[in-house]
């Protein structure tokens, strides 16, 4: 059977071989702390649970409107106006089966076979393989250490080319961390301006924030029209499973994703969008909460990893990943991924996987206890003293 170029040209993931002997490991009964989870590790909220049981009670369990439900739309828009600063009509905003098929969506209803789009490296895995399937061509703009992992505006114009159609942002960034101040995203709003392109905002991480404050680029003069915004539930209430998404964008955009979601997954399950109404328009103490659980764990973690001779770690602005330099011990970061499993019992994500930027590097979740935090760190110090020995 002939299987398709497009596949072919994605490349597996990095993480694949760590994970499958990590999971090997745990199967034989090994004690193996595991940093490598990309979702909170806290329950969705009561309340949000009993907006989905009562929707299912009342029989809401047939297909919806494929942009999603009026009620959902219009608790999305309110939002929008009301915490980042931007007024979307509800026929500008669309609701998705997660935000990365939002993303998905956003990405192959705008980019044509050759148009080059620009991504920070490090970047979250899936944005390459997204824009491969649009046949588009990903172009990388290096961030560093030593800038906190922030796009360096004069980086951005040395990538531009007659080609160049668009720019993935992710603030607060997975896997760094990283959160774009106001002047930072005004800068880069100026180069989008100067030079037709449009932006898509992934704004997942966006309440995951803790001495910073969150800007939406899209609330910038001049950029509603040249952005996506692209949000969800997953990372905010713990509802990583439920798959529920949103992206908001000039409406002709909107209507190229409507289309390709009517011929791909319809729409998104019905019962968990009235429980999207109810997470937005409900108490947000829950997620508060939650976040200043995740601002102690880092505390412990950025903390615990200073203090291991040979390892340094910014500290993450957001999210719940810390990106862990561990280039005095080795570059290659699949094969120091490899020996902490090995010798330590730790699983974490080698820096490769998120681009060439991250080699050097790797990724630690801190969605997990502060225990599990300080014993796999622990762990991780013993193993590199017997290594220098």
């Amino acid at each position: 059977m002939q299987i398709s170029q497009r596949t072919k040209e994605i490349q597996p993931s990095a993480t694949l071989a760590v994970s499958a002997k990590a999971n090997k490991l745990k199967a034989m009964g090994i004690d193996v702390i595991g940093f490598g989870a990309g979702e909170p590790d806290f329950d969705t909220p009561e309340h949000i649970k009993k907006a989905a049981e009562d929707a299912l009670t009342e029989g809401f369990i047939r297909y919806t409107a494929v942009p999603g439900i009026e009620e959902l739309r219009e608790a999305i828009s309110k939002k929008f106006k009301n915490e980042n600063d931007i007024c979307y009509d509800t026929d500008e905003i669309i609701v998705t089966p997660g935000a990365k098929h939002a993303l998905y969506e956003a990405i192959l209803a705008t980019i044509n076979p050759g148009d080059e789009v620009l991504i920070p490296d490090p970047y979250w895995v899936s944005y390459v393989p997204m824009v491969l399937m649009a046949e588009g061509k990903p172009v990388f703009i290096s961030t560093k250490e030593e800038d906190r992992f922030r796009v360096i505006p004069d980086v951005i114009k040395e990538e531009i080319t007659p080609k160049t159609r668009a720019i993935i942002i992710n603030s607060p960034n997975n896997p760094t961390g990283a959160v774009l101040s106001k002047k930072d995203l005004e800068k880069i709003a100026e180069i989008c301006i100067e030079n037709d392109l449009f932006i898509i905002s992934d704004e997942i991480y966006e309440k995951i924030i803790y001495d910073e404050k969150h800007h939406s680029i899209g609330s910038l003069g001049g950029m509603k029209d040249l952005t996506i915004t692209v949000n969800g539930f997953s990372k905010t209430y713990a509802m990583t499973g439920w798959r529920l998404g949103y992206a908001a964008a000039p409406g002709e955009v909107i209507k190229a994703m409507i289309k390709l979601q009517a011929h791909s997954v319809s729409c998104a399950t019905s019962f968990v969008q009235k429980a999207g109404v109810i997470a937005l328009e409900g108490t947000q103490d829950c997620a508060m909460e939650m976040v200043r659980e995740f601002k102690k764990r880092r505390d412990v973690l950025v903390e615990k990893v200073n203090e291991i001779e040979g390892l340094s770690c910014v500290e993450p602005e957001g999210a719940f990943y810390a990106f862990i330099n561990v280039s005095d011990y080795e570059r290659d970061s699949i094969k120091f991924a490899n020996y902490l499993l090995d010798e330590a019992r730790v699983a974490v994500v080698p820096g490769i996987a998120f681009g060439n930027e991250g080699e050097g590097f790797i990724r630690l979740s801190y969605a997990t206890s502060i225990q599990n935090i300080t014993e796999g760190l622990d762990r991780i110090k013993r193993a590199l003293k017997t290594r220098n020995s």
